[in-house]
């Protein structure tokens, strides 16, 4: 039988590997240059270029995509902790063990919906 210290060693570096994934392409997003054009057309300068609906659909996208990986981390943090603190209960066991699935499931879908609305807004918008 794994030892619970494995499990929680796991299911932390499990975390923080999804984390980086999650974190890692949102804070890339949005490269120095297109900052600046914001920051220019935020004071008045710069040129006054109504923003494309695929770039707002794809920021939207990006935050909640950004949001929905953050809370999926913390929910896996909670299921381990949740199967840490079980003393072996069947019922908290199972509970654990669902939080977390669904915590992965939740992300996996994230993901593919990032990716198929990026392959939609990138072809036909």
């Amino acid at each position: 039988m794994i030892s619970k210290m494995r499990i929680i060693v796991a299911a932390v570096l499990v975390s923080v590997g999804l984390g980086v994934a999650v974190a890692a392409p949102v804070a890339y997003a949005a490269p120095a240059d297109e900052v600046q054009k914001g920051v220019d057309l935020a004071s008045g300068g710069g040129s006054s270029k109504t923003a494309e609906p695929g770039d707002i659909i794809e920021t939207i996208v990006r935050v909640m995509l950004f949001v929905i990986g953050a809370i999926s981390v913390i929910m896996i943090i909670v299921g381990g902790i949740r199967y840490t603190i079980s003393q072996g209960d069947s019922g908290k066991l199972t509970t654990a063990k669902h939080t977390i699935m669904y915590s992965i499931v939740g992300l996996l879908v994230a993901i593919f919906a990032y990716a198929i609305v990026s392959f939609i807004v990138d072809r036909f918008v």
